[in-house]
């Protein structure tokens, strides 16, 4: 290279240089064909980069550190990126799975004295079958005594001394509260004093008044019940309802008297006071079942053998036969059928002349009863709980009952309760009973078809069913769901009543509203596994025969309360059996909203859910779109809301409060006339006379007896006319519904065919009316509308239903208002057990919240009293909870609905001011109440009268000056 043509910056210096045009054609020439090279030598680039990977220059902006989404997912696959994190940190990306459980469930069948087998081949043999509710007022010892059967028959299956077992309250909410909530079924073999095995399906029922509906779903499938009564208390506000109920139910009725070792521990009282304090609650029981039944026969008494006697605690349990027993056991060759027929009542044994006497032979002779039962109990308590060293071992072996050293050092319950268990031996005493006294499903099935089916008895299918044959048509009658441990799903319980029902097999499920000329209400399912219940355990099996109970899995989706399965083709005559009719009626109402407005989804198939499981639940939207759920009581309520939020629908939900409220008229009022285009009807409103509304509620009239029968049921009665007992047109707002439509119209004055053309229309009308009432836009009650004229177009086209029904309405409307109506609020019986000192803080109570007392009276043979007391529902919220405060926790109170009362006040006086959060005087409260009502539904504040006069009925008004304080 030559230095001097460039300088030290290496630029050029020299001479100037020839032009370049020519070269430049060159240059582009030469460059065509480099790039065409270029191109050839990228090819061979690309063939070189597989052998020499990284070695090409990559830019900083194409550089792929991951693979793109769609080479990853391939190219078909919709990807979302998300520039911020939406989810918190607190919350896992992927989430444990969470399994959700709600009751206590065995893990695998428990050990049974019996082989499952041998449980299963008595399903076929109905004669040996028992089906029994246990029912009885709140802890007087079902649970438990359900427990001693659990343990007589599963030998693993034991309670820990310190607390019960409850085997059958399931729920973990149950065993929280310590109350029943759920009836629970429990299917067990049971033998009886002469060691014959029978198959007892028991349901446990709760206690408590307001799940009093749990029971009325087990009456539904028992043939009998068996009521116990606790010994100290006696016979007790549920004890006296569930007496009247069986009854009505026609069952079978037997008495278990729990807690005997009350009265020995813990009344301390003597045993001839013993004697006699059973007995008195015999006679009260048997006094109850007098008023309640028209059968004679119907008596219970120890002799009969229809009573027993237990202590759940201590697991005694025995009948005069069961305890004769016992001693034909011990000295041999006595005839213990007949030993027993002398132990109740005044009979005296003599021991000079070894006979039974009925007059005492001498002044310190005790009754037999108290000689042969109670002495030798209390001597065997006695003996446990005062002198464990020194006597008992001798006392044990004259009894023929052996411990060992380990079992004599327990402490006095476990130790009472094992020496009791030794000497009673098994409950054969209570087996006897059921045994004899309630009927087995072949016997019963034909009372219990009468009173519960539809259809006729006399029909094919009737005779299956009064026969209990398992080769007839399939009649499965379902009364309970019961929810999975998950909450999930539910499982459908109920009896067969005829034929057999298979598991895997096709159904037809018949619901409430199922008839033969409206059969909407049916669907075909297939049965999934078929259970018997046993509390804790489930026993799979793949049939069950008529006369059992079972649970079915795979028919819920149509079921909402009770339902009647049967064949899925041939069976078509078949009907359903009746809706369960409850002894409560639900009043106090509860507003449910989702806290998150778009949960709402959630919330209504939780509210679907809970409507399954609870019998005597309703759940109804109002116009206003408000959800309202209606219950027994606060501690029903309180159940279900606990369900609905943790078990079904996992979603915050709050509640508001209320009772319902009922608008009624309180004296004759003035006459409304509405007439629409050309028809007029003038109407009166009256209230009915005293009772009537209860007895078109408990069904003593019904509107579907012939004319004759119902006028004179009405004449004799209530002294009506024989024209208006005659033309009474209907009831409502349904065929149960307390308010009654009369036609007072005259032939004379009125064309009867013409109004006989659009009677349905108006009946419509007014139980639209009265299902809605213009205070409070709920249920009418108590009211009496005559029809005193009608103007009817002569065209059909002028009468439709669209004419006739909206002017029928408002004239209900109207002749109501006219009628200075009234509001009526539900008022609950309450029960309150406190000790003397404390009835003085219980009137205190009552006396804030409205409440008064009708009746104080101590207990016989305990140092309690029992106050009974009216409190209007809507004040009985937190009642128990404030009672307890103020006597110091000694106070229990029960509380149901009884009657409907007014409320005091006018709701239409407009001078009335509310004043916000203050209480209103007495006189106010109806204004009140009605006011309140009308802003939670979104209504206008106040009732406008004008919206349901025409014109001229307002200037005849105005004439008259009648319009006082009513608004316009």
């Amino acid at each position: 290279m030559d230095t001097d043509l460039y300088d030290e910056f290496g630029n050029y210096i020299g001479p100037e240089l020839d032009s370049d045009d020519d070269d430049d054609e060159l240059g582009r020439e030469s460059k065509d064909l480099d790039e065409l090279e270029d191109d050839d030598d990228d090819d061979d680039m690309g063939d070189h980069d597989e052998d020499h990977p990284g070695m090409e220059v990559v830019l900083h902006e194409d550089k792929k550190y991951y693979p793109t989404a769609e080479e990853v997912y391939g190219p078909e696959v919709e990807t979302i990126v998300q520039e911020e994190d939406t989810q918190p940190l607190t919350e896992p990306i992927i989430k444990p799975v969470k399994t959700k459980k709600f009751s206590l469930m065995e893990q695998t069948l428990p050990v049974t004295v019996y082989e499952m087998d041998f449980l299963a081949d008595l399903m076929d043999n109905s004669e040996l079958i028992r089906n029994v509710t246990l029912c009885g007022h709140l802890h007087h010892g079902k649970t438990c005594f359900v427990d001693c059967l659990i343990e007589q028959t599963h030998p693993e299956i034991r309670k820990r001394y310190d607390q019960d077992l409850c085997y059958t309250d399931i729920l973990f909410t149950e065993q929280e509260r310590g109350v029943g909530i759920k009836s629970t079924p429990v299917t067990i073999v049971l033998p009886d004093t002469k060691g014959k095995s029978f198959l007892f399906n028991i349901i446990d029922t709760p206690g408590h008044v307001n799940f009093s509906d749990e029971v009325t779903a087990g009456l539904r499938i028992s043939d009998g019940v068996v009521l116990f009564i606790d010994a100290a208390e006696g016979v007790m506000l549920n004890t006296e309802r569930l007496i009247k109920h069986a009854v009505q139910e026609r069952l079978a009725v037997t008495v278990c008297i729990n807690k005997i070792d009350r009265l020995i521990l813990e009344l301390k009282l003597p045993p001839t006071d013993a004697y006699y304090k059973l007995r008195h609650i015999v006679d009260e029981v048997n006094g109850l079942i007098s008023m309640y039944s028209t059968d004679e026969n119907l008596v219970l008494s120890p002799l009969l053998g229809n009573v027993c006697f237990s202590s759940s605690q201590y697991s005694i349990c025995f009948t005069l036969g069961s305890f004769a027993k016992i001693y034909a056991d011990t000295y041999g060759d006595i005839n213990y059928q007949e030993f027993a027929k002398r132990l109740w009542g005044d009979i005296y044994f003599n021991p000079k002349t070894r006979k039974f006497t009925k007059k005492a032979p001498t002044s310190s002779s005790q009754r037999s009863f108290v000689e042969f039962i109670l002495e030798p109990l209390y001597k065997i308590l006695a003996q446990v709980v005062g002198d464990v060293d020194t006597t008992l071992p001798r006392t044990l072996d004259e009894l023929g009952i052996h411990l060992t050293k380990e079992e004599l050092k327990l402490n006095i319950r476990p130790l009472l309760r094992l020496v009791c268990k030794k000497f009673f031996g098994e409950f054969t005493g209570f087996v006897d009973m059921c045994v004899q006294h309630i009927p087995s499903p072949k016997v019963g099935a034909k009372t219990k078809i009468e009173h519960t089916y539809t259809g006729g008895v006399d029909s094919d299918l009737g005779e299956a069913m009064s026969e209990c044959d398992p080769d007839g048509p399939l009649m499965c009658h379902t009364t309970k769901m019961y929810s999975t441990d998950d909450g999930v799903q539910f499982h459908a319980f109920g009896r067969v009543l005829s034929g057999t029902i298979h598991a895997g097999q096709p159904v037809k499920v018949l619901g409430e509203n199922y008839t033969l000329e409206d059969e909407e209400d049916s669907q075909i399912c297939t049965v999934g596994r078929l259970w018997i219940s046993v509390a804790r355990y489930h026993i799979e099996v793949n049939r069950v025969p008529a006369g059992n109970w079972v649970l079915i899995e795979g028919v819920d989706q149509p079921i909402v309360k009770t339902a009647t399965v049967t064949e899925p083709r041939g069976n078509e005559e078949a009907q359903i059996f009746r809706p369960l009719k409850f002894n409560t009626t639900s009043v106090i109402k509860i507003a449910v909203e989702p806290v998150n407005p778009s949960e709402l989804p959630k919330m209504l198939d939780g509210l679907r859910k809970v409507n399954k499981s609870y019998p005597s639940l309703t759940t109804k939207v109002e116009e206003s779109g408000e959800h309202v759920i209606l219950g027994t009581g606060e501690l029903y309520l309180d159940c279900v809301m606990h369900d609905l939020r943790k078990m079904y629908s996992e979603i915050d939900i709050k509640s508001l409060r209320s009772c319902q409220l009922l608008p009624f008229p309180s004296f004759h009022g003035l006459i409304a006339t509405v007439s629409l285009l050309r028809n007029k009807i003038t109407m009166i409103a009256e209230p009915l006379e005293k009772g009537l509304a209860e007895d078109i509620e408990n069904e003593v009239v019904q509107i579907t007896w012939n004319r004759k029968k119902l006028g004179e049921f009405f004449q004799t009665k209530y002294d009506w006319d024989l024209l208006a007992a005659r033309s009474i047109w209907a009831f409502g707002p349904d065929a149960t519904g307390p308010n009654i439509l009369v036609d007072d119209t005259l032939p004379s004055e009125v064309d009867k065919s013409l109004l006989g053309s659009v009677k349905d229309s108006i009946v419509q009308g007014f139980q639209w009316g009265t299902r809605e009432g213009p205070l409070c836009d709920e249920l009418i009650r108590n009211v009496k509308f005559k029809i005193l004229d009608a103007v009817i177009a002569q065209e059909p086209l002028h009468r439709g239903g669209g004419q006739i029904i909206p002017t029928a309405r408002r004239v209900v409307y109207s002749a109501f208002l006219m009628a200075t109506p009234r509001l009526m609020e539900p008022y609950y019986f309450v029960e309150v057990q406190a000790p003397a000192d404390c009835v003085s803080a219980v009137y205190t109570v009552l006396a804030r919240r409205r409440g008064h007392v009708t009746q104080d009276a101590p207990i016989p043979g305990s140092p309690l009293y029992t106050i009974k007391a009216f409190i209007p529902a809507i004040d009985s919220f937190g009642f128990e909870t404030d009672l307890r405060t103020h006597t110091q926790g000694q106070a229990f109170s029960l509380s149901v609905f009884h009657h409907w009362q007014i409320v005091p006040g006018d709701p239409l006086d407009k001078s009335i001011v509310i004043r916000p959060l203050e209480p209103q005087p007495a006189p106010h409260l109806a204004r009140e109440f009605m006011i309140k009502t009308r802003r939670r539904k979104g209504l206008s504040e106040d009732v406008s009268i004008s919206k349901f006069f025409d014109d001229p009925m307002l200037l005849e008004l105005a004439k008259q000056d009648v319009v006082l304080n009513y608004p316009m």
